[in-house]
């Protein structure tokens, strides 16, 4: 489950890297777990000049703004659509709130933006019964390794380098099978991407250890991934 939170570094990285795939707004919405004007507002606001997107220069300008502007309280553009984005998934203001904003936000706040209109939705959502399924995963997924809640504390707090959270991202272009293994170091927020042929372990192992032999020994301490079938060569890699 996402709460809502910031755009991170990361999170910048990843949309760079899609939206040269081609890969359109829902897409990458989707693969981030945030509401398609997320993107949109966060393209349109931090693009570099023109119609140029880059992560480096779009954190800074966020940062920039961030730094000088005023306190508002809580509501916020992007508060709003992530909010809004949980309604229309048929999430209760309560659901919300208990899972995502425990202390930080009141139902009775996101009931009053509702009826105020600064939701951009009615208060006919708030009626709305019965949950959207998520899509099942075809690939299979795998089960093995240690939990993220296990974590050391260095690690959760990004004290020490060399602890890695790995991804794929796949293009939105065509049938092709082909995508990237992503890689960001936790401490320094470095990233990279490594073109694949395929979402296999076979493939992600090859990527792995093609990015392993261009580092520093030991580079590489720990690996935070999800259950993707593809993240299957953990034991290999592990060992």
């Amino acid at each position: 489950m996402s709460c809502y939170h910031h755009l991170t570094t990361f999170d910048r990285a990843r949309i760079e890297t899609m939206t040269h795939l081609g890969m359109s707004l829902r897409q990458i919405a989707k693969h981030l777990g945030r509401s398609p004007s997320t993107i949109s507002r966060e393209r349109r606001r931090n693009a570099n000049g023109k119609t140029s997107y880059l992560s480096e220069k779009a954190q800074e300008m966020a940062q920039a703004r961030r730094s000088t502007s005023k306190p508002k309280g809580k509501w916020s553009p992007e508060l709003a659509a992530f909010i809004t984005e949980k309604l229309d998934r048929t999430w209760s203001p309560e659901k919300i709130v208990g899972r995502c904003f425990s202390g930080k936000l009141s139902f009775k706040t996101i009931y009053r933006w509702v009826y105020q209109g600064r939701l951009q939705r009615t208060a006919a959502v708030l009626r709305r019964k019965g949950k959207r399924q998520k899509p099942y995963e075809t690939r299979g997924r795998f089960t093995v390794g240690t939990s993220i809640k296990q974590r050391p504390k260095e690690i959760r707090k990004r004290e020490a380098f060399g602890h890695w959270e790995l991804d794929t991202v796949v293009s939105g272009r065509g049938k092709s099978k082909g995508c990237l293994a992503t890689f960001i170091e936790r401490k320094t927020r470095w990233y990279c991407a490594i073109p694949m042929p395929d979402r296999t372990a076979a493939s992600m192992e090859e990527a792995i250890r093609k990015l392993e032999t261009s580092l520093p020994k030991n580079v590489f301490q720990t690996a935070t991934v999800d259950r993707g079938k593809e993240f299957a060569c953990y034991g290999p890699i592990e060992k």
